[in-house]
C-alpha cells in the first residue's frame, strides 16, 4: 500500500504529514507567500527528508486556505479535498487516545474550536486571534515579524512587567483567582520595558485569549479536554498559561502533543471517503 499525504495550506505555513500503513513519517514545514508554491515546496522537502520517490505516493489530500486555488491533480495522483474543521477533529483524535469527547483548539493564523463526539467533528466557531496576531503586533511593536526571533524574545522576557495581575491590585486571591492570575494585559505596560518583555506580554496575551475563550466555549458541552494543534503550541509559555487557567478551571484538561503543530495536516491524511472531494 502506497502513502498517504495531507497538506494543510495556511495563511503563512504549509505542513505537509504522511503515513504509510499505521506509521506517520517524518512531516514537513514551510513558509511562503504562494499557495502554489508552498505546496510544491513542502511536498518536494517531505519526498526528500523521507527518501521517498512520488511513485511512493498513493494519495494527496488538501486542506485550508490556500488549497481553494488548487483545481488540478498534483503530480497527476489521485488528489482530493478535505474540510479543514473535519481535518482538525481527525488530527485532534489521532493525539487524544481513547477519549471520545473533546475539542480541538486549532491555534493557527487566528483560532478554532471544533467539538468531537464519538469520532463526529461538529465547528463550535472561531476568533481572530493566533499566530497572525503575534507576527502582527511584534512587526508594529519590536519590527519583526520572525517567529523564531520572537520565541526567542519572549523566552527571555518576563510577562510580569507588561501585565497587571490581581497581585499587583489585591493583597489576596479574589475568589477561584490567585494572586498570578491576569487583571489586565499590559495593564502594567511602561515605555520603558524592554522588547523581551513586549514579547512576552504579546505571547502570553494571545495564548490566554485562545485558552480562556476554549474553556468558555465548552460551557454547555460537558467537554472537560482540551487538544491544542498548530505551532503556538511550541512557545514555551503555551504550557505555563494552560496551567494557570487551570488553576482558575480546574476540571480542565489540555492536551499538548508531540507534532501537534502538524494536527490539521495529520488529519488530513487520515480523513476517510466520506470527507474526501475529488479535486
Amino acid at each position: 500500500m502506497g502513502i498517504v499525504v495531507g497538506i494543510d495550506i495556511g495563511g503563512s505555513t504549509t505542513k505537509i504529514a504522511g503515513f504509510k500503513e499505521s506509521r506517520m513519517l517524518m512531516p514537513v514545514q514551510i513558509s511562503a507567500d504562494n499557495a502554489i508554491a508552498s505546496l510544491f515546496g513542502a511536498f518536494g522537502k517531505f519526498l526528500y527528508d523521507n527518501n521517498l520517490e512520488l511513485s511512493d505516493i498513493e494519495q494527496v489530500n488538501l486542506t485550508g486556505v490556500g488549497c481553494s486555488s488548487i483545481n488540478q491533480r498534483i503530480y497527476g495522483l489521485p488528489t482530493y479535498k478535505v474540510d479543514e474543521f473535519s481535518a482538525n477533529g481527525i488530527g485532534g483524535g489521532y493525539f487524544a487516545g481513547n477519549k471520545e469527547e473533546f475539542i480541538v483548539v486549532s491555534m493557527g493564523t487566528g483560532t478554532s474550536f471544533v467539538e468531537v463526539r464519538n469520532g463526529i467533528p461538529r465547528h463550535l466557531g472561531g476568533i481572530g486571534i493566533g499566530g497572525g496576531t503575534i507576527t502582527g503586533l511584534s512587526k508594529l511593536m519590536l519590527n519583526t515579524n520572525d517567529f523564531s526571533k520572537i520565541r526567542e524574545l519572549a523566552s527571555a522576557g518576563r510577562v510580569g512587567n507588561i501585565d497587571l495581575r490581581i497581585g499587583d491590585i489585591s493583597e489576596k486571591p479574589l475568589p477561584g483567582l490567585d494572586l498570578e492570575i491576569t487583571a489586565s494585559n499590559f495593564g502594567k505596560a511602561s515605555s520603558r520595558a524592554n522588547c523581551e518583555d513586549k514579547a512576552a506580554g504579546i505571547v502570553h496575551m494571545v495564548i490566554e485569549t485562545i485558552c480562556q475563550t476554549a474553556v468558555l466555549i465548552s460551557n454547555g458541552t460537558n467537554i472537560n479536554d482540551f487538544v491544542l494543534i498548530g505551532n503556538l503550541i511550541n512557545f514555551p509559555e503555551c504550557p505555563n498559561v494552560c496551567e494557570m487557567i487551570k488553576t482558575m478551571y480546574p476540571d480542565s484538561n489540555f492536551i499538548i502533543p508531540e507534532d501537534g503543530e502538524y494536527g490539521t495536516a495529520i488529519g488530513t491524511a487520515l480523513a476517510d471517503k466520506c470527507c474526501l472531494r475529488p479535486v
